[in-house]
């Protein structure tokens, strides 16, 4: 059907249009998913991603940020566009089309009881429950995602606190990665790029002797990128 300028104002259906948040933290070594009971019919109480319709004086983005707000109290963290998500009978309720977009926060800053709020609960990524609509799906592509840009952009340090340590930094990328990485040869890697500062204070809680805290150097990242050098901390 082919549809005039004026006729396009006259069309009856409706087609809503909704974002899907995929937040992934990680704490205790493991990579993390937030997930809450669905409030609403169908499938009221059943595990969701956090999501809502996008308001008519919003763009995309901003709908993501106020799910992500709205859900854990954070802003200014990393998100970004996944994919979008159209399948006529996705959504039993009504015709809508979904644009996902996942987020990496750090665990220790969300608004814990803000999330209690909305009944939310984080699950570790080899555990999830089974999620309404295509919400599986969108987990698994988000996390593809995520192991593509981990290994060359410095988004993984979007989980970690500001200061880290070395065997901190190597579990994250094991998580994303869901393999065991060599000690020596992630060490000698990560050192190699140039883009962590060591700092004098030491994290004690593993052992006596402690091991050196690091924080993400951002300006040594830029000029790796200038210098045409490949950013690749894993493979």
């Amino acid at each position: 059907m082919t549809y005039t300028n004026t006729d396009l104002y006259k069309v009856k259906e409706k087609m809503y249009v909704a974002t899907d948040c995929i937040i992934f933290g990680f704490d205790s070594g493991k990579l993390k998913l937030l997930v809450f009971k669905r409030k609403v019919s169908p499938l009221e109480g059943e595990w969701s991603l956090p999501g809502s319709f996008v308001q008519l004086d919003e763009d995309l983005s901003e709908a993501g940020r106020r799910v992500l707000k709205e859900t854990t109290g954070l802003d200014n963290v990393f998100m970004d566009q996944l994919k979008t998500y159209g399948k006529k009978d996705r959504d039993p309720g009504y015709r809508c089309i979904s644009i996902a977009q996942y987020a990496l926060i750090r665990i220790d800053e969300y608004d814990e009881k803000l999330v209690e709020e909305h009944g939310a609960h984080w699950f570790e990524i080899d555990h999830l429950p089974i999620l309404i609509f295509d919400h599986n799906e969108m987990v698994h592509d988000a996390l593809m995602q995520l192991k593509q840009n981990a290994r060359y952009k410095p988004i993984g340090f979007e989980l970690l606190p500001e200061k880290f340590t070395i065997p901190q930094l190597q579990k994250l990328y094991e998580a994303i990665y869901q393999r065991q990485l060599d000690d020596r040869n992630f060490r000698k890697k990560v050192l190699s790029l140039n883009v962590l500062e060591k700092l004098d204070e030491k994290d004690k809680s593993g052992s006596k002797r402690g091991a050196f805290l690091h924080k993400f150097n951002y300006k040594n990242y830029q000029k790796l990128l200038k210098s045409g050098y490949n950013f690749e901390i894993a493979g």
